[in-house]
């Protein structure tokens, strides 16, 4: 049976060691911040306020990157994280932080992303939306079966010593922080609503009790693999079980268990994945029960939403977010609204009853056609979805065929917009802009370039991920 895994500081190098270190401030993607002899410290799971000793992992000139050993002082302000995995599973970095400092960080790491990058006059940034949920808000999750746990060092020492390294015919949970091959065996995530926690469990001691065996990652051997819970408002579930090969007889076996044992499960499907990686592009999930989708709801629009589409992860943060954009465009009724970098047509159709024209660009096909098809079950005429990378579909006959935009509305990936989308952007000179993203840092960058033409009207911060150092921001820009 394969190891578990040790970890550890790195061997054939010399650790250097610093002691009793003021943790002072956060930095970007929730890294904490100390100083030694001018020299900026990096460090990840501190708390302004702490006092600890690091060792180093990477060591440059000006600044470097440690992890924690001990600590000689807790900050008054760390509390008792919530979750017996915390620490271990990565999902949650913050859990240490009361939310309200969360948001404060959060807020703060907008206001200097923006200020430092930018480089341009801005107003003052609007107070950041917190979640009224802070557990239970995601609607989806992605759990992974595997033969290969994250044991810590520490424990996997002690078993050593005893003699007692145990076999692992196979957990489910989440891959460990940083390692494609290791998952963190989980008892109960608080992200997802029950009866999230009870499928994932019940598969694995079927499974282990039938004797079906658990997919190695790093061998590329073994049969279940992976499994996808979706969760609506509406009431809804959808599960999608991934399994590494085809077996028709296990495969009745366990989707018949899952079926009976939870019949709230109202579209249960499998989907045969033989790559060595996780997507599922390309591959055809098969429906066992249900419709082969779910339906959920954001204000009064309905979304069909299938084993592969994307949706807003947070059902009821997204509601605001979209609340946010609305608020900013002030539309009239009569606008055309170009949605670029559209998904599923989320935010357009949650606009639709104030505009006249709503034209969506998306690269991923299947997005599209969810799109499309999120139109129709809405019975919105007035929205047309196009796919294509938003640089190359985007020219001056585009916007000739489907007329000069009143607003344009970007939600780009997070490495932010591409400079020909830019110069694009620019060239329409379209009387508004809101853009929507998940990285405040390519949003400064982009936001000193839009300058040229554009200014900043309006900034609103939205937590859509507590717990972590995820955040959204919503800018509106207006032509000079």
């Amino acid at each position: 049976m394969p190891r578990p895994y040790l970890c550890g500081v790195r061997k054939n190098k010399t650790p250097v060691i610093l002691q009793d270190l003021l943790v002072e401030s956060y930095a970007a993607e929730g890294k904490a911040l100390a100083h030694q002899d001018g020299k900026v410290i990096f460090i990840e799971g501190a708390v302004p306020g702490d006092v600890v000793d690091i060792v180093l992992l990477k060591n440059k000139k000006d600044w470097a990157e440690g992890r924690i050993l001990r600590f000689q002082k807790h900050a008054t302000e760390r509390v008792e994280p919530f979750c017996s995995h915390f620490g271990i599973c990565g999902g949650c970095q913050w859990q240490m932080l009361p939310y309200h400092l969360q948001l404060k960080y959060k807020q703060q790491q907008v206001v200097e992303q923006l200020t430092r990058i930018a480089k341009i006059p801005l107003p003052e940034i609007l107070p950041i939306l917190g979640c009224d949920n802070t557990i239970h808000y995601r609607n989806k999750l992605e759990y992974t079966f595997a033969t290969r746990p994250f044991i810590p060092a520490e424990e996997f020492r002690a078993m050593k010593l005893r003699a007692e390294i145990p076999e692992c015919p196979g957990v489910g949970g989440f891959h460990a922080k940083g390692m494609f091959d290791k998952v963190v065996e989980i008892d109960v995530c608080h992200l997802q609503a029950e009866p999230t926690n009870k499928i994932r469990k019940a598969i694995v001691q079927y499974c282990l009790d039938n004797e079906f065996p658990f997919y190695d990652l790093k061998r590329h051997t073994g049969w279940l693999r992976n499994m996808q819970i979706r969760m609506a408002t509406t009431g809804e579930i959808m599960v999608n079980i991934i399994l590494g090969m085809d077996n028709p007889d296990w495969q009745e076996a366990l989707l018949a268990f899952v079926q009976k044992t939870f019949p709230e499960i109202t579209t249960l499907l499998y989907t045969i994945n033989k790559k060595r990686n996780d997507s599922l592009i390309g591959l055809e999930p098969q429906v066992y029960n249900g419709r082969g989708f779910i339906y959920e709801q954001l204000g009064d629009i309905h979304f069909k939403i299938g084993p592969t589409s994307f949706f807003q992860t947070n059902t009821k943060q997204a509601e605001n977010l979209y609340g946010v954009v609305r608020d900013f465009a002030q539309l009239q009724g009569n606008e055309i609204v170009y949605d670029l970098y559209c998904g599923t047509g989320s935010i357009g159709l949650f606009l639709h009853e104030n505009v006249r024209k709503i034209v969506g660009v998306e690269i991923v096909a299947e997005a599209v056609q969810d799109a499309m098809e999120n139109a129709a079950l809405n019975k919105i005429s007035h929205a047309a979805f196009f796919q294509g990378d938003v640089v190359d579909v985007c020219d001056e006959a585009f916007f000739q065929n489907h007329g000069k935009p009143d607003l344009i509305i970007i939600d780009p990936p997070r490495a932010g917009l591409h400079v020909k989308l830019i110069t694009k952007l620019l060239e329409m000179g379209a009387p508004k802009l809101i853009y929507v993203s998940c990285n405040p840092a390519t949003q400064a960058r982009d936001l000193s370039l839009l300058a040229e033409k554009y200014v900043v009207k309006k900034l609103q911060p939205v937590d859509m991920f507590p717990h972590t150092h995820h955040i959204e921001n919503v800018v509106l820009l207006t032509l000079k």
